[in-house]
């Protein structure tokens, strides 16, 4: 392989990756989920061989990136367009933390001991589990927490002697996604399909398939 060669295949591969990753938008680089981490390890390999692998033609180095680009960009319009194809890409929020308590169905299920929870949660600044009401680990990876109302920092309404109506709901729950009832999450909120349509009625929506969310 020339030095020519060799400028030629890193320039195509750079700017191929470049303008591929700005198609796919920035979700692909601002959170790595199952998918977005299998669609950034295939068009990264692809690439690599590219610029360096002379027994891969320029040709089909560029055909391949395109290919992955679209089977990616086909993913990405399933997963907005499906909740159940949401499901096989990325997967569902997991709570481990429930009222305080840990979820060990939850933990075993992704795949997560109690030192890398602990770990998590020290990211976060929690040093200890008796701070934590409710602690969500994210598609990403990430790990969201809602501490204790004993353990948040104090507001102007607390110094003001203000308190506020404590919610029936300690945490917000989907109850319509995408045009369509989660009934699953109305049955554990011992809610019904009557209560759904009146508070929709309060906020004039006529029919729930008018609810992104």
């Amino acid at each position: 392989m020339t030095i020519t060669e060799v400028i030629l295949r890193v320039t195509i591969a750079f700017l191929g990756l470049f303008l591929l990753a700005r198609l796919m938008g920035r979700k692909e680089i601002s959170q790595m989920t199952f998918f977005n981490w299998t669609s950034a390890i295939g068009i990264g390999s692809i690439t690599a061989n590219l610029a360096v692998n002379q027994n891969l033609s320029i040709r089909n180095g560029v055909i391949a990136l395109v290919i992955w680009t679209l089977y990616t960009l086909i993913m990405g319009f399933i997963d907005i367009k499906s909740k159940q194809g949401r499901r096989v890409t990325t997967g569902d929020p997991l709570v481990v933390i429930k009222d305080g308590k840990i979820m060990e169905s939850a933990l075993k299920k992704s795949r997560v001991d109690l030192d890398e929870l602990q770990a998590l949660l020290r990211q976060k600044s929690v040093f200890s589990l008796k701070e934590v009401d409710y602690a969500i680990l994210e598609t990403s990876g990430y790990l969201s927490v809602l501490k204790k109302e004993s353990q948040l920092p104090v507001t102007k309404s607390d110094i003001g002697g203000f308190s506020p109506k404590t919610s029936i709901f300690p945490l917000a729950t989907e109850v319509i996604s995408d045009g369509k009832v989660n009934e699953e999450n109305l049955s554990k909120l011992n809610l019904n399909q009557t209560w759904l349509e009146q508070e929709l009625k309060k906020e004039n929506i006529q029919s729930v398939s008018d609810v992104l969310y």
